[in-house]
């Protein structure tokens, strides 16, 4: 699908003949809004073949008038070309005439209302990584709120666009943008889960460890009398506080690559694989998240301003 443009040019010669022209001129918005678009404009007449009738141009190269005096909306006009052909059809020969206005579009207006606002929405869910694991309410509200202003940023983006059938420069932008933002959500709810499932897997580890109730055997206190004084021994306490390794992420195909346990040190696991501790999630983030969003943003820019 195709976007078309028109404009209309009226003229007023010295013995009072008005040329008024209405040219349409298709655009191809695979790169939106950083485009570059050749708006043809032909004459010709079909009626008169070139043994009746030849086009020339009265100079070779066309000029403007001073730019200062007329400004188009979206476009910088960044050129313009003539030339003349010779066009062969079973009727017989045609003199065309061809003038090419060369556009760019300005993505002034693009920056501040899309990409700006995208790239501060997805900066701000990164914000999450740095609160505790155990404000759920925080971080949940941080991760909707940024996932719902993404949504709405791609519904504004696209309101004054054409329906085309194919994906711009900017749709790609703004879905990257919703793929970030939609990731640091996830990655809160998979660290929230998979430490949740901590405390039971610890739980019952200590009590595989202990001993049969038949097996224990009462310790025996030591009475101590001095000067009149009865004194035990201290009791030994365990620590509960003590921080449980992180659990093994089940299936055969995370086994395989991750690792999140103690045990998983030991064995062929050292070689080659790569160790996960679940509860440094969030420091993973605070790396990956940036770097792989600045990468994006240098293979995006390079590649649609100058490839």
């Amino acid at each position: 699908m195709q976007s078309r443009s028109r404009a209309r040019f009226l003229s007023i010669s010295a013995n009072s003949t008005w040329l008024t022209i209405e040219a349409e001129c298709l655009l191809q918005l695979q790169n939106f809004p950083m485009d570059t678009h050749s708006c043809p404009l032909v004459f010709s007449s079909y009626g008169y073949p070139r043994e009746e009738i030849v086009y020339r141009w009265r100079r070779y190269s066309i000029e403007v008038s001073d730019q200062r005096t007329w400004r188009l909306y979206q476009f910088d006009f960044t050129g313009l070309r003539n030339t003349s052909e010779v066009l062969r059809t079973g009727a017989g020969e045609y003199m065309v005439m061809t003038v090419s206005f060369d556009l760019s579009r300005r993505m002034g207006y693009f920056a501040i209302q899309t990409y700006i606002p995208c790239i501060l929405t997805v900066v701000l869910s990164w914000v999450s990584f740095w609160i505790k694991r155990d404000s759920t309410p925080a971080r949940t509200s941080l991760g909707i709120t940024t996932v719902l202003t993404m949504t709405t940023l791609s519904t504004i983006s696209r309101k004054h666009l054409p329906r085309v059938s194919y994906i711009t420069a900017m749709d790609l932008f703004v879905s990257v943008c919703f793929i970030f933002v939609f990731a640091a959500l996830m990655e809160y709810a998979t660290l929230n889960y998979l430490v949740g499932n901590k405390k039971p897997l610890e739980h019952n580890n200590r009590k595989a460890r202990l001993p049969p109730a038949s097996a224990q055997v009462m310790p025996s206190f030591t009475t101590i009398n001095i000067n009149n004084i009865m004194h035990w021994p201290p009791e030994i306490e365990e620590d509960e506080d003590e921080d449980p390794g992180s659990p093994c992420l089940e299936g055969k195909e995370c086994e395989r690559f991750f690792c999140c346990i103690e045990d998983c040190q030991t064995g062929m696991w050292r070689e080659g694989r790569v160790r996960i501790h679940i509860s440094r999630l969030d420091s993973y983030s605070r790396v990956f998240f940036p770097t792989a969003f600045l990468l994006f943003n240098i293979v995006y820019w390079i590649a649609y301003l100058y490839l």
